[in-house]
């Protein structure tokens, strides 16, 4: 599993892409539905979902731009995120770079390296993105 162990092994466990975590965090119900359970499971810690840094990193950038804000700065926002150990930062490596070369299904290199995450965990990836359902590389969550 990529080398990362699962915290708890009984629990359900998810990788988010970027939109559905911004969604989460505005409480926007463009959220789909699974996905929003498995984020309240999280919340009380019965869940684990990891977080791509590329999220964060795409976060960041999205901020900069001003096509995202969050009701903190975006540090804040992450510290107050991985206080709760049901979200776990999950590191990229060269194998996933590596990997999401191979996703050819999306030009985006956001959602390769995403895409990857989840294939490296072997998890279902938190997504409303139709591009990345209708490849069917990815189990998808939402």
């Amino acid at each position: 599993m990529g080398g990362v162990e699962r915290l708890v092994a009984d629990l359900s466990a998810a990788v988010t892409d970027t939109n559905a975590l911004m969604f989460y965090a505005a409480g926007s119900p463009r959220l789909g539905k699974r996905a929003a359970v498995h984020f309240a499971a999280c919340e009380r810690q019965q869940a684990l979902l990891y977080v791509p840094v590329v999220v964060v990193w795409e976060c960041v950038l999205l901020v900069r731009r001003g096509r995202l804000s969050f009701a903190k700065d975006v540090p804040a926002f992450f510290d107050d995120l991985f206080s709760n150990p049901a979200f776990q930062p999950y590191d990229l490596t060269v194998p996933q770079v590596l990997l999401a070369a191979e996703m050819a299904f999306t030009q985006d290199p956001f959602d390769a390296l995403i895409c990857a995450a989840a294939a490296d965990l072997e998890l279902p990836l938190m997504t409303g993105d139709t591009e990345i359902t209708a490849s069917k590389r990815i189990r998808v969550l939402w």
